[in-house]
């Protein structure tokens, strides 16, 4: 991980005709939308609504600082996080399963709205923009950072979501976004049928780390330690190795980056619906953790 001086943010520094191409291209997709590859097709604008329950407008479910994120995103301002609701995902042992199954939605959100929210958490002095889940609302959120950037936003944007993403839609998100911080959950496919109802997780992560990988390289920081580019991985350790660790530090070194930050966290605990399935009914133990651990410190990789 390098430091370096901060840099403008990359929606300042983009072709803005792109920018505006990439816009228009990511509102014609939710006549038919294929923003993760769930590939639902189904056409947003007339209301109608794919598997993860988005309208085809942004929705905010909250929008504050944030300080229980990566310290390089939180320095001393905080994480400026904006919650939104229904994700692509169904995992059984979801944290945040109010926000994610949209029983904690917000009313719509202009896109005037979403910037306008974005230029308040930077004049609360956060340190980013962190958009949480924000797959389902790929147009409103570039159109917002468009205008926000007209506006004078000058933060990074962060990219936080759960690693099941189209590599051909995060194509067009190239300038618009800062840093990605996806999870990296499984280390193989059955894995994600069985507890997060994904088929090809493993594979449609591992194609999108990829592609994020390509317009951010690794993570780089400021002299202070506060990330403004590039990729930051998150991965759950879960009871009996079900997260499949090695194989998902291997990837990571052969397929993304040598140099790859992640963040092994060992925070697991039984939420949703994870009662009702073992193993996830119980936590991690040490041994487990420690041995997760291993596993990335051993393919060399920058844990944070």
């Amino acid at each position: 991980m390098q430091k370096n001086d901060h840099a403008l943010p990359v929606y300042l520094r983009a072709d803005p005709e792109q920018l505006n191409e990439a816009i228009a291209s990511l509102k014609a997709k939710l006549n038919s939308c294929t923003y993760c590859p769930r590939n639902c097709n189904v056409d947003r604008v007339s209301g109608k609504k794919g598997a993860c329950g988005a309208p085809d407008g942004a929705v905010i479910e909250s929008a504050g600082p944030h300080f229980g994120e990566e310290r390089e995103l939180v320095g001393r301002g905080g994480s400026g996080t904006i919650f939104f609701p229904h994700c692509n995902l169904d995992c059984l042992f979801c944290q945040n399963w109010t926000i994610s199954r949209g029983v904690a939605a917000g009313p719509p959100t202009t896109i005037d709205e979403l910037a306008a929210a974005m230029m308040g958490l930077q004049k609360r002095g956060c340190h980013n923009i962190n958009l949480v889940s924000p797959t389902p609302y790929l147009y409103p959120i570039a159109a917002a950072i468009r205008n926000a950037a007209a506006m004078g936003l000058r933060l990074p944007v962060v990219y936080n979501c759960g690693g099941y993403e189209n590599a051909s839609a995060l194509k067009l998100l190239e300038g618009f976004i800062d840093i990605y911080m996806p999870d990296f959950k499984y280390g193989g496919n059955r894995e994600g049928s069985l507890y997060s109802g994904i088929d090809d997780y493993f594979s449609r992560a591992g194609e999108a780390l990829k592609e994020m990988q390509r317009q951010v390289g690794d993570l780089q920081v400021t002299a202070d330690n506060i990330a403004y580019r590039g990729l930051l991985v998150r991965h759950l350790v879960m009871p009996e190795n079900i997260s499949g660790s090695e194989q998902v530090a291997a990837f990571l070194k052969r397929e993304v980056s040598a140099n790859c930050a992640v963040n092994v966290m060992a925070q697991y605990y039984p939420a949703y619906r994870a009662g009702e399935y073992q193993p996830l009914t119980r936590r991690i133990t040490g041994a487990e953790y420690k041995k997760a651990l291993d596993a990335f410190r051993l393919a060399g990789l920058r844990l944070l």
